[in-house]
Formats: structure tokens, C-alpha cells, sequence
């Protein structure tokens, strides 16, 4: 397949098995998703120890911010920089750099990626319809309902779409980097809301699930139309989610006929 051209019957086949394998994908966050689902139905019975943990936390990190004007800045500066959109545009433009590159399913998976999770956290908003904290002293505002936690979930999203994406160009130190980075941006930004008082924990912790959820069932989709296709079993975690894109995306020109 490395070498048929993109008008091949071998071609046009993989790419609507991978297309079918995608939206599968798609459907099956729905299981990967069943502890937000519990979290979500936890919130709406208002049950007592999740009630009491998301008060006391909520208040712990708020009051700890209340009166700290710099504080607050800082806090409010992190999560508008980290916000959904950002997230948003760097997928987007990833992927319209690995199409650019000749890795056009690997961008079909970034996309799908963070549209699923971003319909899906519309749709939990909608459903569950959580208030935001009414705290004493406010220091920030956000409007619609609060769970799941939309920077948090798109957070979680961006950088497992992009830390998947482009693992196969990463190594060593720079692979480590990217690890943490995709870590420690999700947590904080959660946090920030948390601290801001413009989300309750569960809704941070409903975030990172669902956008953990999302990435993994879609890799796992992308997975399988690899073996589907012949290709060597890989580890998502390791190389990436198209271990074979590497040839294109370090080579020093676009290539136009894909590794596929």
C-alpha cells in the first residue's frame, strides 16, 4: 500500500474501512465513557459525599485565591490561554500540517478526535444542566451549565490529539517533554476553574474522564484499521497513533502519494 496511488481500489478500500472504523470509534466513547456517565448521574442525585467533596474543595481553593488580585490574574490568564478555542484552532491547524505532509488519516483522527468530544460535552451539559458554584465572594464569571468542565475536557482532548499525532517525530527528551506537557496542562487548567469558582471538582474530573475516554476510543479505532490493513500491531502510548507517519512528517518536503 506505501506506493498505490490515491486513486487505487486498494486505496479508496482502506480509506473507508478506516472511515467505518472511525465512526465506530465515535460510538463506542459512549462505553469508554460509562465514568462520566456514573459521575454525571451521581451529580444529578445530588449524592451526599460527592456533594460535600465538591463544597469543600470548591471553597478550599477559591478562599485560598480570594483577596490575592495577582492571584487572580495570573489564574484567570492561564485558563484564558488554555481555553477550548486555542485547543481547537492547534488541532485544526495540525491537522491541516499533516495533510499538507501527506499523512491525511492521521489528520482524519485528529478531527474526528476533538469533534467527537466536543459534541459530547455539549450533549452532557445539556442533559445533566448543572449550576455553577454561588460562592461568597466571586472573583470570576462563566456562563451555561457546569458539567462536565469544558476546558478541561477540550485540555484533555488537544493535547492527547496532539501528543499522539506527532509521537512518531518525537524522541528522547522531547518525547518526555511532550508527556509532561500533555499531563500538567489539563491539570492545571482544571484547577484554575476550580480555583476561579466557576466549577464544581466533579465537573474537572467529569472533563479530563470524557476527553481521556474520547482519545483512547478513537486511537483504538485507528488501531484496529492498522491491523486491519496489515499493518504491525503498534503502541498508541510509544510511537504514536501512525508510527509509520514518520517518514513524512520528518522529511524535508510535503509528500503527496501518503505512507499509505
Amino acid at each position: 500500500m506505501r506506493n498505490s496511488p490515491p486513486w487505487s481500489p486498494v486505496r479508496r478500500h482502506a480509506d473507508r474501512r478506516l472511515g467505518v472504523r472511525l465512526a465506530v470509534a465515535a460510538g463506542a466513547v459512549v462505553v469508554a465513557a460509562l465514568p462520566v456517565t456514573l459521575l454525571g448521574v451521581l451529580v444529578l442525585a445530588a449524592w451526599d459525599p460527592l456533594r460535600d467533596l465538591d463544597e469543600t474543595a470548591a471553597r478550599g481553593l477559591h478562599d485560598a485565591v480570594v483577596g490575592h488580585p495577582v492571584a487572580v490574574d495570573v489564574l484567570e490568564a492561564w485558563t484564558n490561554v488554555f481555553s477550548p478555542w486555542p485547543f481547537r484552532l492547534a488541532v485544526v491547524a495540525m491537522a491541516g500540517w499533516l495533510i499538507h505532509r501527506g499523512a491525511p488519516r492521521l489528520a482524519a483522527w485528529a478531527l474526528v478526535t476533538i469533534v467527537t468530544g466536543g459534541v459530547l460535552g455539549v450533549l452532557a451539559k445539556a442533559l445533566v444542566g448543572r449550576a455553577r458554584p454561588h460562592l461568597p465572594h466571586p472573583v470570576a464569571h462563566a456562563p451555561g451549565a457546569s458539567f462536565p468542565s469544558g476546558h478541561a475536557l477540550t485540555a484533555t482532548l488537544g493535547c492527547g490529539i496532539l501528543l499522539l499525532a506527532l509521537l512518531p517525530v518525537l524522541h528522547g527528551r522531547w518525547r518526555t517533554l511532550a508527556w509532561t506537557l500533555a499531563v500538567v496542562l489539563p491539570l492545571c487548567t482544571g484547577m484554575t476553574r476550580i480555583a476561579l469558582g466557576v466549577h464544581w471538582v466533579s465537573d474537572v474530573i467529569g472533563g479530563w474522564l470524557l476527553g481521556i475516554a474520547v482519545v483512547l476510543a478513537t486511537a483504538t479505532g485507528f488501531e484496529a484499521w492498522r491491523r486491519d490493513v496489515g499493518r504491525t500491531p503498534g503502541r498508541p502510548g510509544r510511537t504514536g497513533v501512525e508510527p509509520e507517519a514518520a517518514a513524512e512528517l520528518e522529511s524535508p518536503g510535503p509528500h503527496r502519494g501518503g505512507s499509505h
